[in-house]
């Protein structure tokens, strides 16, 4: 089941009821119980890929990197990118290391992504981040034929990504 999140949680008081109620349709494979929402933000962008020989010699889609705006109320607040990374407009980054993943809701949505958090940058509200959540991914998946070794392939998808820290 698909839930639909409010684009930014920003404090505590009512968040922690959203949080809860959503947190009990996020698969147990993403979740992240015990942490407190620090943002939501919309991402709107694609999923990037080469076509390269893989294992078995044969050419295949394999994912090069993802370009996204960060989103809130329709306005940029930010960027995402190659590590995997998010920066936002107030300088604060964070880069992220895969920790768990589920199914997206076809087959064409990329995975839902629990990542724990890599390295940070800057001072801003990305700081001490310690989870991101991808979730409420639509589109994204390479699909057709990959003929050219070195071609390129620029899937639209969007997600929400929820920033979490240790709950105290």
């Amino acid at each position: 089941m698909k839930v639909q999140w409010p684009v930014v949680i920003a404090l505590a008081g009512p968040v922690a009821i959203l949080a809860a109620a959503a947190s009990a349709q996020i698969p147990d494979a993403v979740a992240a119980p015990n942490e407190a929402v620090v943002a939501t933000v919309h991402a709107e962008g694609a999923q990037v890929y080469d076509c390269k020989a893989g294992a078995d010699g044969k050419l295949v889609w394999q994912f090069r990197e993802p370009i996204a705006t960060l989103l809130v109320d329709g306005k940029t607040v930010g960027r995402h990118f190659a590590g995997p990374s998010w920066e936002l407009a107030d300088g604060s980054a964070v880069t992220g290391k895969i920790a768990g993943r589920a199914a997206g809701a076809t087959p064409k949505d990329i995975p839902l992504l629990k990542l724990d958090a890599a390295s940070h940058r800057g001072s801003g509200q990305l700081t001490g981040v310690m989870t991101i959540q991808r979730l409420n991914t639509k589109g994204g998946v390479a699909e057709g034929p990959c003929d050219s070794a070195g071609a390129f392939l620029s899937v639209p998808y969007s997600a929400d990504y929820t920033f979490l820290k240790k709950g105290s």
